[in-house]
């Protein structure tokens, strides 16, 4: 049985998930804004990605006795400064994704809770990928800087991007 804090930080952790998923419709939101449609699909793939683990969460909860709770989430960033900046927060994001997984993984060993550990392994994977591929894109960014024949050829590189869900 999952203690009553592993459950509190657990359903933490969904809030997160969801207001992850807002964050990067937000983020897509302000890219059509600016015509860049692949840089805006890139997001609603990220936000596709965010509401799988959301909801991995939410279901894992369940399957340990636990009680989700759905929680109201705040109003995410909307306005951004430039391409470049949308990706270097969504980088950072991802980084506070990483510790907060961190510091639930670092709970759940703490009260040897093996299962939560093991769930918690998939996440800690995970987000190696997520923070490797916005850093790769961020590099692309600061080389490409002004020129817009570059930027239109990621754009349309991004606009590639589809969501599988991984096989359990």
């Amino acid at each position: 049985m999952i203690s009553d804090n592993l459950l509190h930080e657990l359903n933490e952790q969904v809030k997160f998930e969801f207001y992850s998923e807002n964050l990067y419709l937000a983020m897509a939101a302000y890219c059509y804004s600016e015509d860049f449609d692949g840089f805006a699909h890139f997001f609603e793939v990220q936000a596709q990605e965010e509401n799988f683990h959301a909801m991995k969460f939410f279901r894992f909860i369940n399957d340990r006795d636990g009680r989700v709770r759905i929680q109201g989430i705040e109003t995410p960033q909307n306005d951004y400064e430039s391409i470049l900046d949308v990706f270097q927060k969504a980088y950072e994001h991802e980084q506070e994704v990483t510790n907060r997984i961190y510091k639930l993984s670092d709970l759940a060993m703490e009260e040897k809770e093996h299962a939560t550990i093991s769930f918690l392994k998939w996440f800690i994977d995970e987000q190696v990928e997520e923070e490797a591929t916005f850093k790769t894109i961020i590099k692309k960014l600061e080389r490409i800087g002004t020129d817009i024949n570059a930027l239109y050829q990621l754009d349309a590189e991004l606009a590639k991007r589809v969501f599988t869900p991984p096989t359990e």
